[in-house]
């Protein structure tokens, strides 16, 4: 399997992973977003929370260039510490929710 359709198995897996887990409160459902034409992965929570409206991403990533972009990571874990343990080298996941001129500090790549 050449690498960009391994880091493509990796995603999806990773989103469909986090979509088993509903919130524990509220009549909130996960729901998954795959689009593979342009490589983006979501996972949102839509619903309602008593009589608040729930709608938000929990997870976005996107495959840009051979690399993973990590746009939003809602978890209360590390998904780019998870690609790395699954065999993802460091420089090939990029924090895009961190400013272009602050990733070059962190142990990930820059873009």
């Amino acid at each position: 399997m050449d690498t960009l359709e391994h880091y493509r198995e990796l995603t999806r897996n990773i989103i469909l992973k986090y979509a088993q887990y509903k919130p524990s409160h509220g009549e909130i459902e996960p729901g998954v977003i795959i689009d593979l034409e342009r490589d983006r992965y979501e996972l949102m929570h839509v619903g309602w929370d008593k009589q608040r409206r729930v709608h938000g991403s929990v997870i976005h990533i996107d495959i840009i260039a051979g690399k993973i972009w990590i746009q939003h990571d809602g978890t209360n874990v590390s998904i780019a510490e998870e690609l790395v343990e699954l065999g993802v080298p460091p420089e090939d996941i990029i924090l895009g929710f961190h400013p272009h001129n602050v990733r070059q500090y962190t142990d990930f790549g820059v873009a």
